[in-house]
């Protein structure tokens, strides 16, 4: 038992080194089991199915300001990643932006840039630069390929590393929930926690950079958390325990705010 331990372990290890790539701007390593082409088409179906089964917004000034804040921020990340040389990671990325009715609380963004933001956090963002706080930070989520990270621990744990194409085959319920979990869409949470704070952390980091890149204050993502922290109550899965603390998140956004401040220009 001990020597399949380790064996096991060996070679978890070598696909943490073979399967390994880099997040943009903050250099971090982690594991990508899972080929950007495969997890795109996978996002583009789940998509196409959570817009057909919600109701869109028909709030016009909303929707417009969505689609604005949205278009803003990624032509900030499409200037960055030019200036990088790293344009080749956005390759099939099909940009959506959509706002859907509901009273959650919430907002994410699936690969391949299909974003939605629910209505019901719109009265915490209060004006379209608060807007770009939540944007920023969900459309980094994707940029920093957090849900395929995660989903490629899922499919290491869950189904012994087995390829995405195979899984979807072999295994379609198990993967479907695999990548649901991963990127936060109708699920519960407490799956992966040991990913989720450090993934929080570099989103709001990278978010704040790709706002003020795109012509929006990073300073008011100091009060929109702070409008957050004071609301109380349960929160929707997207706030909850996987992510930091009200407190230790504003106290990091704060020591981020001197980088981001310098990609803002007035």
């Amino acid at each position: 038992m001990k020597k399949l331990k380790i064996y096991l372990s060996l070679i978890l290890l070598s696909l943490l080194v073979y399967y390994c790539s880099t997040v943009p701007i903050t250099g971090r390593s982690q594991l990508s089991l899972i080929p950007a082409s495969e997890i795109n088409a996978l996002s583009f179906q789940q998509y196409g199915e959570f817009i057909k089964n919600n109701k869109l917004s028909e709030d016009k000034e909303a929707v417009a300001m969505v689609k604005r804040v949205g278009m803003n921020i990624q032509k900030a990340v499409e200037t960055y990643f030019a200036q990088n040389n790293l344009l080749n990671q956005l390759q099939g990325y099909q940009w959506e932006f959509n706002l859907v009715e509901s009273n959650e609380v919430n907002a994410w963004c699936m690969p391949g840039g299909k974003v939605v933001v629910y209505t019901g956090i719109l009265p915490l963002t209060k004006d379209e630069t608060g807007l770009a706080v939540v944007m920023g930070h969900e459309i980094a989520h994707a940029i920093a390929q957090h849900g395929a990270e995660r989903m490629s621990y899922g499919l290491l744990q869950e189904l012994g590393g087995m390829a995405l194409s195979v899984a979807l085959q072999n295994e379609p319920e198990a993967t479907k929930n695999i990548f649901l979990t991963a990127y936060g869409v109708g699920t519960t949470v407490g799956v992966m926690l040991p990913f989720s704070r450090s993934h929080e952390s570099e989103a709001d980091r990278l978010g704040l950079i790709f706002m003020a890149m795109a012509g929006y204050n990073p300073n008011a993502a100091v009060d929109f958390w702070t409008r957050m922290s004071q609301t109380g109550g349960p929160k929707p899965p997207e706030w909850l325990s996987t992510h930091p603390s009200d407190e230790t998140r504003i106290a990091d956004i704060k020591k981020h705010l001197p980088e981001a401040l310098s990609y803002y220009k007035l």
